[in-house]
């Protein structure tokens, strides 16, 4: 078992991987011999040598932040020591860089997916009440209750209102937010039977939102208006029931893995994250794009001080010219609110050895794995490529995830060395960057990647267990989230409430 480990070749620091290490323990690194002058816990890292005030310390051999007072060799470095060198707004060149990826097509491999009508994929068939306003939360659950008492809901995953408290009240950029994020979940296909339901006053009035659907399956989506009926629990469960019977005939089919769309996110992350989930979870990307699948990266803020990793592999200078307006306009967003561009990460992470934003943001890109970025995705957008596409969203786990699946990932891969038992509206998959937190909260994990710290375990032997689950859980395996049916949908919110 890896105590330690030097990540990059050109790295000044090395990090506790396996368990904590102890002030005067003398370890080798590079054939150096290093005596620890702080307990270092797993995670955190260490000076390799010598280190002055205001050098830059380097991790993944990329700066991470620089140092505000001078480092001995074996000393630990973290938030007391060390800080961003992220600032405003950045000039860039285009310099494009290509990656090897080793992986080839296999045409064999199909996933058991629902084909809906619109030719997306879904990986559930589940009836699902839409709200398009907070309203009427208390009236969707009542119908959702009903139809889950008094039909026989055997062919189907789930069923399951997403409440929440918008529609209303809201002006401009962010009352369209909303009404782009309902569209979006209406028309996801992981739902095999959708009922909108409407209060009538509010200003996101159904005739707009059906406006901004465009063309839809009137089989599988349906509309009701509480204010129009004299009783909309028993109207509402009389069209929810009409959407159960249609849905006894949708079945899964094998269809080839280019239908599937993944998003990649990470939350509660620690030292572990950009060392073991985080670049798993990166091959496995490159490895569906070579089969013609899709994966999302999002987290803008967590690509700050990374974000030229990103741009370099934009498939085109226009790609490259919209990944550059995604960093700045999130730093504009920033700003706008008076706030800096380069706040510390949470206190979760700084515990788990994550000091400096960079830091985090060299770690989180590693989701992306190497191949070529084809696109960069407003909030809510479609995606309309194949292979690895960039989202305009924030950090927030919750409203990240939310979006990945809003822009039409069936799937999202969600890596923590901190853990979490929530879910968006799709299958989240928690990879847990440790093993000791795989074993310590296993009702919330779904797979271990720590066990890549293991030097008695290859990198290619977890990929393949990985790919196996992931194409377990969209052939309709259920993750612990779903079990446990912490579901949720969190919209992204920008803008005044009156």
């Amino acid at each position: 078992m890896k105590r330690y480990l030097k990540i990059h070749i050109s790295d000044n620091v090395a990090v506790a991987v396996a368990d904590d290490l102890k002030r005067g323990e003398e370890i080798l690194v590079d054939g150096h011999r290093i005596v620890l002058r702080d307990d270092i816990a797993r995670g955190h890292k260490f000076a390799l040598e010598d280190l002055a005030a205001g050098q830059d310390i380097i991790k993944y051999g990329y700066p991470i932040g620089r140092l505000t007072q001078s480092v001995g060799q074996g000393e630990w470095i973290h938030s007391h020591n060390l800080t961003t060198n992220l600032s405003d707004n950045l000039e860039y060149d285009y310099l494009p860089k290509t990656y090897k990826v080793s992986y080839s097509r296999d045409e064999s491999l199909r996933v058991m997916g629902y084909l809906r009508t619109d030719g997306r994929m879904g990986v559930r068939n589940e009836l699902w009440i839409v709200p398009t306003v907070g309203c009427v939360n208390g009236q969707a659950q009542a119908i959702a209750g009903r139809i889950k008492r008094e039909c026989d809901c055997s062919h189907l995953d789930d069923v399951r209102v997403y409440t929440h408290n918008y529609g209303c009240s809201q002006l401009g950029e962010d009352h369209f937010n909303t009404q782009r994020a309902l569209a979006a979940l209406i028309k996801h296909p992981n739902a095999g039977g959708v009922l909108v339901l409407g209060l009538g006053c509010e200003n996101n009035q159904v005739d707009s939102l059906k406006e901004l659907l465009g063309e839809y399956d009137a089989q599988r989506v349906r509309f009701l208006v509480a204010q129009e009926v004299e009783d909309e629990i028993e109207t509402g469960f009389e069209i929810c029931r009409q959407l159960v019977d249609n849905m006894q005939d949708d079945v899964r089919e094998p269809l080839p893995l280019s239908y599937l769309r993944v998003g990649l996110k990470c939350g509660g992350s620690d030292g572990l994250s950009g060392i073991t989930a985080n670049p798993l979870v990166g091959e496995f990307s490159d490895w569906l794009i070579a089969q013609g699948g899709t994966t999302i990266l999002t987290e803008v803020p967590e690509m700050f001080g990374a974000e030229t990793i990103l741009m370099n592999r934009a498939a085109s200078r226009d790609v490259f010219q919209r990944t550059v307006k995604l960093i700045n306009e999130f730093k504009d967003y920033f700003r706008s609110y008076n706030q800096p561009v380069y706040e510390n990460p949470s206190p979760g992470n700084r515990r788990g050895g994550i000091t400096t934003l960079e830091e985090k943001s060299l770690g989180c890109v590693q989701k992306g794995g190497c191949q070529p970025v084809v696109d960069v995705l407003g909030y809510c957008e479609q995606i309309s490529r194949e292979g690895l596409n960039l989202l305009q969203a924030p950090g927030n786990d919750m409203v990240a995830s939310s979006a990945l699946a809003l822009s039409g990932c069936q799937i999202v891969l969600f890596t923590t060395g901190r853990g979490t038992p929530f879910g968006t509206f799709v299958p989240t998959m928690k990879i847990s960057t440790n093993s000791e937190l795989a074993r310590f909260k296993s009702n919330w994990m779904d797979f271990d990647a720590g066990a890549l710290v293991d030097e008695n375990i290859s990198q290619s032997d977890i990929l393949t267990d990985l790919i196996e689950e992931i194409l377990l859980v969209a052939n309709g395996k259920k993750l612990k989230h779903e079990v446990s049916g912490f579901k949720e949908l969190a919209i992204f919110k920008n803008g005044v409430t009156l």
